[in-house]
């Protein structure tokens, strides 16, 4: 039997009723994402090998992607604009990341609280706030002696602002590991502070930089926000799925360009894999961690680029939610609440936030549980099972899917006339799932770490008492482990607030989300409504985490105790 442990096996071939609980945990865990992940992609890669008949025409399709000089165009904007964002994001990222883990400055905190303002807010937020400040009406048009914003160079820094928090937060944890006793040495050897930088700092933190190129480069590829609000003319790859499913009615071709995305995503996905792997071998158990000391010669100007990159990150957000606020841009500039009045704007006025709210909350309840218990089930199963290390590798998949892939080919699998699950298609529940879905990798490998680190005599001091393993569950891992499991349920809740990509294909009547209702008061000239729109996301999820804040320090008090208890 396969799933049998080599304990289970030298029990003889009968398992305990824990394992077989765990084992079967797998198997529902398996056909979840089957149903949820895999089945889609599937349908995606065959259609990308039919034409409109439905009739199979292998790689015909990616010729005529290929050979087609708009749709190559469209590959090249994507890949140069990509690379001009990381060349820009990367290093200023890294600037943030050391002064945050290796320098002594004030205001830490509240660096780091602005750095996560572009993850809270929708990626439409500082297109907009470019098309104030730059657009044909913009307050600082002039600066552009004649250019314009919209097209590469409006892509660009939006997305420089979009992406910076996720450069940001890999450099840190790169730079977080840090074994002091190398800068002993090399205060020993009298090496200088660049000697040191380039000897220590940077080759240990490679790993970091090269895992936050990839993962830029692949958000800003696949990111369709931005080049739909700012793009203008200029064409890329996101956009051009969009307008071959919507626009053109060619699911296949779309599906085929969607194929085109998977290469960056997929590059990333790669990447991240790298970087887990280096970080568990980057400190032995000796290394003594690093605690910055004052230099005024390196804490002055890394607080003062720190000021300055918190200053961008809120003049964008600012700019944002003053047009919001203005009567009718550009020729009255009165302040105002009546952006807010969605209704004027938008047939579903406040039921698009109330959508998104339920969305969010649905996508948190749902995928919270489903991603632990498959992740716990994984971890402690039965050792020798072939089925965990398929299990793994699916669960990590997801990262490498863009959404705007996802959901197409939840479009062609949940509308299919076949398929049992057709009743689903429109509905928010099928929203929920496939948020869930596409953010089920991040949240399986917070889940995954946060499990590993308890020590399993947990479970077999319990077993060896007769305790149930649902008890143990229960009463010990899921007290020790509430504070990732509130950061799934954050993480989900926000991205599933933010996302446009993910929904864009699958809303329908009564369940457009806030983000797709930015999108399109946008496309229908009502700037300061989708402004406004895009500030109330903003708002919500916020307050979410400013109450994940707050709870936390609640939460360590009542479950993480017995580690203060023991250090002491």
């Amino acid at each position: 039997m396969s799933d049998l442990s080599p304990t289970a096996t030298r029990r003889g071939p009968l398992l305990s009723a824990d394992e077989r609980l765990l084992i079967l945990l797998r198997w529902l865990g398996l056909a979840f994402l089957a149903i949820a992940f895999l089945a889609p992609v599937a349908l995606i890669l065959g259609r990308a090998m039919q034409d409109m008949e439905g009739d199979f025409t292998g790689l015909a399709n990616i010729i005529a992607l290929l050979e087609s000089p708009a749709l190559a165009r469209s590959v090249w904007n994507s890949v140069w604009t990509g690379a001009v964002t990381v060349l820009i994001v990367v290093p200023l990222a890294f600037i943030q990341a050391y002064a945050l883990t290796r320098a002594h400055i004030p205001g830490k905190r509240f660096f780091r609280a602005v750095m996560l303002v572009p993850i809270l807010a929708p990626s439409l937020l500082p297109a907009l706030a470019l098309i104030y400040l730059f657009g044909n009406q913009g307050l600082l048009k002039p600066l552009l002696l004649g250019g314009s914003i919209y097209g590469p160079g409006g892509i660009v820094i939006a997305q420089c602002f979009y992406t910076f928090p996720h450069a940001a937060l890999i450099l840190g944890v790169a730079l977080s590991h840090a074994d002091a006793r190398l800068y002993e040495a090399a205060d020993v050897l009298k090496a200088g502070p660049w000697r040191r930088f380039a000897t220590i700092t940077l080759p240990s933190a490679g790993y970091g930089l090269v895992a936050a190129a990839m993962v830029v480069f692949a958000l800003v590829v696949t990111d369709f926000g931005i080049p739909k609000v700012i793009g203008g003319q200029f064409d890329v790859l996101a956009t051009d799925v969009y307008k071959q499913v919507v626009g053109l009615q060619d699911v296949n071709m779309g599906a085929t360009v969607g194929l085109a995305l998977l290469l960056p995503a997929f590059a990333a996905f790669l990447a991240e894999s790298w970087t887990r792997r280096r970080r568990t071998g980057t400190l032995s158990g000796r290394a003594v961690p690093l605690t910055p000391r004052p230099r005024p010669a390196r804490d002055v100007p890394l607080f003062l680029a720190c000021a300055a990159i918190a200053g961008l990150l809120l003049a964008i957000t600012g700019v944002a939610f003053w047009g919001s606020l203005v009567r009718y841009w550009p020729w009255n500039l009165e302040l105002t609440f009546e952006s807010y009045d969605f209704a004027r704007f938008d047939a579903d006025g406040w039921g698009a936030v109330w959508t998104s709210l339920r969305l969010a909350t649905g996508a948190a309840l749902l995928g919270t549980p489903v991603v632990f218990i498959i992740a716990y089930a994984i971890e402690r199963g039965p050792a020798g099972s072939r089925l965990r290390p398929l299990l793994s590798l699916i669960a990590t998949l997801p990262l490498a899917i863009p959404g705007l892939v996802l959901g197409l080919g939840y479009i062609l699998f949940f509308n299919h006339p076949a398929n049992p699950l057709n009743l689903l298609y429109g509905s928010l529940a099928l929203l929920m799932l496939n948020c869930v879905t596409h953010f089920y990798s991040v949240a399986h490998l917070t889940a995954s770490t946060a499990i590993r680190r308890l020590d399993p005599e947990f479970e077999a001091v319990g077993a060896s008492l007769k305790v149930p393993l649902w008890r143990t569950f229960g009463l010990v891992t899921l007290p020790i482990c509430l504070p990732a499991i509130l950061d799934i349920a954050v993480y989900l809740f926000v991205n599933a607030m933010t996302t446009v990509s993910a929904v864009i294909f699958l809303y329908g009547p009564g369940t457009k989300p806030a983000s797709v209702a930015v999108l399109q008061m946008d496309e229908a000239g009502q700037a300061s409504a989708a402004a406004a729109m895009a500030c109330t996301i903003l708002a919500v999820t916020s307050a979410v985490k400013i109450l994940q804040v707050a709870a936390s320090g609640l939460v360590d008090r009542l479950t993480q105790g017995w580690r203060q208890r023991r250090t002491a």
